[in-house]
């Protein structure tokens, strides 16, 4: 049996049998990882060991942290966590905060004493949590105090969760207290790279969600690759965004990512369009993420961000419509950076810079990962056919004792749920989910396409298309529309909305049904939830 540090060997005992992993490369250089790691040490201690522990590390409203200040409290968070709350390697610690300061410090103290980080969404509720406490064997927690209601009534009917104490915090029994009365040195446990230290939870836009088990390698593998082939960030960047540390693209692009090269960060618990707009004035952010719903709902403030200190704004979390590309390039003169990642896989495996962006393509296969479309029997398909997207890199899909792992996995490769097609340059163009797909009188509609036309419109805020029940085509596409403020939602706005969609695509692929309401089913990451727009729908014939 290989090195582990875990004592509680519970994530080792769940890993998925042998043959249902991914097969996981490791080509370049940088990923030759030693046999012992700890993502802690690469991340924070060897910049306060190489003399640069006085740097800006960490910005929040009337907070400022350099390096040496955070390895100082991560330390404490971590004493607190052995000696008072009795934690060993390999317990599992829920997380529970919204994007700030000391979430950020818990979440490297868990790392640091070889536990396995377990980040949940601020605002999800004790049914939610007792999901996530119950699959995990949750046996510690860690939270913002404004967050304690929905995890009591969760900690309640767990049987393992035992340990839980509350930060931002000023009473007398808080981690803040405990903090004060710790040590502010800790060594670090000398984890192995192959330990769980991330059990990280699918957002759920497919139904109930799912654990992925993420190592130190994959942690240190998701810095290496997409960050310096394409995001090219320098120490003296600034990271600013939306996504929450419990969602991948969040930890890594706020943390893991400025962390990786010396740079810092900037944590703000309110991610509106003008709490952003001013932030990124107020820290003089160069570096921004955030998802294609955001950047759009932005775009018509953003004019004060052209010629400001933003120089990258990275878009991921879902597919960037050409519309939103467009529209963000005309209000601030900034090419995105357009990704596809996926929670299981940590972080970006295809993407383009801004130099090589192309329109309506998500980009090209990042280094040290490998990309092929395979039709329904797993075969390669020819130049621009649409078929399944299969990925295979250093990091790859485990998820913890679930019997879905052999559909995420076949033949070695990591197939996303995505409906893509690759062009004769080997850029990668996105269709839809695989599950998205509306196939209506023998036509095949991708539902993003005519997503994407309608959002041309200038009525129109947001949209999600679908495929309802129709005893002629078998489908027909069906779009639920929210719009602009000011604008009506009568048949006439309808039938206007359905003639521009034919003047932009082919006419076929225009909705013969549009339903308006006022807001979309949308997860906490800001994905669209089509599953829940197609339950809705469920049965409807026209």
């Amino acid at each position: 049996m290989t090195y582990s540090a875990h004592i509680d060997t519970f994530t080792r005992d769940n890993l998925p049998p042998a043959e249902q992993l991914p097969e996981f490369l490791f080509d370049l250089p940088e990923l030759q990882f030693p046999e012992r790691l700890n993502c802690a040490d690469p991340l924070l201690d060897d910049h306060v060991v190489q003399g640069r522990g006085g740097r800006v590390c960490i910005q929040a409203p009337g907070l400022r942290w350099t390096y040496a200040d955070l390895q100082e409290r991560v330390n404490r968070i971590a004493n607190v966590l052995v000696r008072d709350m009795g934690l060993v390697p390999g317990n599992r610690v829920l997380l529970r905060a919204p994007n700030n300061p000391m979430m950020a410090a818990c979440w490297f103290a868990v790392m640091k004493a070889g536990a396995v980080a377990v980040a949940t969404m601020p605002l999800l509720r004790a049914k939610e949590l007792r999901h996530v406490i119950a699959k995990a064997k949750v046996t510690h927690a860690l939270c913002d105090l404004r967050l304690a209601e929905e995890l009591k009534l969760a900690a309640a009917e767990s049987s393992q969760l035992k340990h839980v104490l509350y930060f931002n915090d000023s009473s007398a029994t808080g981690l803040d207290a405990a903090m004060a009365r710790q040590s502010t040195a800790f060594s670090n446990i000398d984890t192995a790279l192959t330990d769980t230290c991330i059990l990280a939870f699918t957002s759920g836009t497919t139904g109930q969600p799912k654990a992925t088990m993420h190592f130190h390698r994959d942690v240190m593998a998701s810095c290496v690759c997409w960050p310096p082939h394409v995001l090219r960030p320098t120490p003296d960047d600034i990271f600013m965004g939306t996504p929450p540390l419990a969602f991948t693209f969040g930890l890594g692009g706020l943390l893991l990512f400025p962390l990786s090269v010396g740079a810092s960060t900037v944590l703000l618990e309110q991610g509106a369009p003008q709490d952003l707009v001013d932030a990124v004035a107020k820290y003089k952010a160069t570096v921004l993420f955030t998802a294609p719903t955001s950047y759009r709902a932005i775009a018509p403030i953003a004019g004060s961000l052209r010629n400001s200190s933003l120089r990258k704004c990275v878009s991921a979390g879902e597919a960037l419509p050409a519309a939103t590309r467009a529209l963000w390039k005309e209000a601030t003169g900034i090419e995105m950076i357009d990704g596809i990642g996926a929670t299981e896989l940590m972080h970006i495996f295809i993407s383009a810079d801004e130099a090589h962006a192309l329109p309506g393509a998500t980009g090209t296969v990042v280094p040290g990962y490998v990309a092929c479309v395979m039709d329904d029997q797993g075969k390669p398909t020819p130049v621009g056919e649409v078929g399944n997207l299969a990925v295979k890199g250093p990091t790859g899909c485990r998820y913890l004792a679930d019997e879905r792992q052999a559909r995420y996995v076949k033949d070695g490769w990591n197939y996303t749920g995505d409906a893509y097609a690759m062009d004769g340059d080997g850029y990668f163009h996105y269709h839809s989910r695989t599950d998205d797909m509306i196939i209506s009188a023998g036509y095949n509609i991708a539902g993003p396409e005519v997503e994407d036309a309608l959002l041309r419109h200038p009525k129109v805020a947001e949209c999600g298309v679908i495929g309802a029940a129709d005893e002629e085509r078998g489908q027909v596409v069906k779009a639920i529309v929210v719009l602009r403020a000011g604008f009506d939602p009568t048949p006439e706005t309808a039938k206007e909305l359905q003639d521009f969609v034919k003047q932009s695509i082919a006419p076929y692929k225009y909705p013969r049904q549009i339903e308006f309401v006022a807001a979309l089913p949308r997860t906490e990451t800001g994905k669209l939830q089509r599953f829940r727009l197609r339950q809705t729908n469920q049965g409807e014939t026209k």
